[in-house]
């Protein structure tokens, strides 16, 4: 053979070696990259070819699916009460993707799990259709109507724990959405989707886990199991040596109170009437890090708490002055929680100092309801011994009794809480936040349950009448009823 040719074959077999190499990386290496993009219509279509498995409250289905007329998707996902269970299901939509469960459960619900392998052999060979499996929540259906009702037009969300395992039990956002109305994808979709995309009142934000607040006068609980831990206070009923008026550290501003009596006033006085100055004292004399150190155990600055919806974190800042602590010590200043925070916070006080990991999947079945997956409770971290705890449940009891939170009352039953009215805005002139926290059990200590709820803004309100104890307080009430009357 001539050199030219044997440059020719040389050449030819590079191109072939070449085409090999690249046709195995895409089928071999590149192959679930290509397979699962956004941009792979085919992987769209096969995820709509079947129906999904379906999202249960208390064995009742909350998804279903219908045929769609007039498009390569065959299945369409419906929801049951959609604007009422999108804190907790998100959406499914054809058009625009998926969210929350739908997203993180896609695998399961889809049938395309890899734990589903056998069922889907096995229908290979029975000629039956491919199926979904199902996503079991932990949800508490009365008390996720309850908060729904109770927050009625008002803009907030409520979260709602059982103590004892951290299961979620009521998860609220509003206003909401249905994602029924966004789940095809013709034109109506489309603009239903446009509408809540920019509508100004964030439908589409899940208030109770993404969203967070300045926590206000509830926080201040935090700060009591603080200074009972790091040995600030021993009896809940000693006076402090809290002056009055009270000056911020290392400034010359005064922090004022909205009641009475507080100077000197002891832990579960100052809880009871709600004093500013005593906790931003306690804090003080905490100090910053070890305040930093007690609200991490209770799950502040933690950006991985996954329920499994991840949260945003809460946050207490590491790197204030002593000012900035004693302010962050009364909810305030760069203080922010979420109300999934702040139920958390009531739970680990409700379970005796142990804070248990939150979560709202309780298992995952099969589409012949074998079970695939069944989540165990986990222990979280214990950010308060069971002595303190118990203190503090006393001073939240009297609070509920004898102080702001008497809207709480629930005849019959022991209901320790919390009111907090958060100012912020520049100057603190926009409408305040209006916080409440409790929790209650039976007498006999069966369906425990801790709230946290928040009302960002309530129309007809005068900005003078917005509290904590005033209109949360009713809603928190409401949840944990209808908890322990299931």
């Amino acid at each position: 053979m001539n050199k030219p040719l044997r440059r020719i074959s040389l050449f030819c077999g590079l191109l072939v070696l070449a085409l090999l190499i690249r046709t195995n990386w895409l089928q071999y290496v590149q192959a679930e990259e290509l397979s699962t993009r956004k941009e792979n219509r085919r992987v769209q279509i096969a995820q709509y070819a079947t129906e999904r498995g379906n999202i249960i409250v208390q064995g009742e289905p909350i998804t279903g699916s219908t045929v769609t007329d007039g498009s390569d998707y065959k299945y369409k996902r419906t929801y049951k009460d959609g604007a009422l269970w999108s804190p907790v299901t998100g959406y499914a939509s054809q058009a625009f993707g998926a969210t929350q469960l739908e997203s993180l459960e896609d695998g399961i619900l889809t049938g395309n799990d890899d734990r589903l392998f056998f069922d889907r052999t096995i229908g290979m060979f029975t000629g039956e259709k491919k199926q979904g499996g199902n996503v079991v929540t932990t949800l508490n259906r009365a008390a996720q109507q309850a908060a729904f009702e109770k927050l009625g037009t008002k803009k907030g969300a409520v979260a709602a724990i059982d103590p004892r395992t951290g299961a979620i039990l009521a998860l609220v956002s509003t206003p909401s959405y249905d994602p029924s109305s966004f789940a095809g994808n013709s034109k109506a979709d489309e603009k239903a989707w446009v509408e809540l995309k920019d509508s100004e009142d964030k439908k589409l934000v899940n208030r109770a886990l993404r969203e967070t607040y300045p926590p206000g006068s509830t926080f201040k609980v935090v700060t009591a199991a603080a200074a009972l831990e790091h040995g600030v206070v021993k009896g809940i009923d000693d006076p402090t040596d809290t002056p009055e008026p009270y000056i911020l550290p290392g400034t010359k501003t005064q922090l004022p109170n909205s009641h009475t009596g507080c100077e000197k006033a002891s832990l579960n006085e100052a809880l009871r009437i709600s004093c500013n100055s005593v906790f931003a004292n306690l804090g003080d004399k905490v100090t910053r890090d070890k305040m930093v150190e007690t609200a991490e155990k209770f799950g502040f600055n933690n950006d991985k708490i996954d329920t499994p919806v991840r949260a945003f974190a809460s946050v207490y800042d590491k790197k204030m002055g002593r000012d900035g602590n004693a302010q962050s010590s009364i909810g305030q200043f760069n203080t922010a929680a979420t109300p999934l925070q702040m139920a958390m916070v009531t739970a680990a006080i409700a379970n005796d100092g142990k804070l248990m990991k939150p979560y709202m999947v309780d298992q995952l079945t099969a589409p012949n309801l074998d079970i695939i997956e069944k989540h165990e409770p986990q222990e979280m971290s214990r950010p308060l011994s069971a002595d303190n705890a118990q203190k503090v449940q006393q001073m939240m009891v009297n609070v509920v009794e004898k102080g702001t939170g008497e809207k709480a009352r629930i005849k019959g039953v022991t209901v320790g809480g919390k009111t907090g009215t958060a100012q912020h805005g520049e100057g603190n002139k926009k409408r305040p936040y209006a916080w409440f926290i409790s929790y209650a059990e039976n007498s006999d200590g069966t369906s425990p349950v801790a709230v946290a709820v928040v009302i960002e803004d309530s129309e007809g309100t005068a900005r003078d009448d917005i509290s904590g104890g005033g209109l949360a307080a009713p809603v928190a009430k409401a949840v944990m009823e209808a908890v322990l009357n299931g």
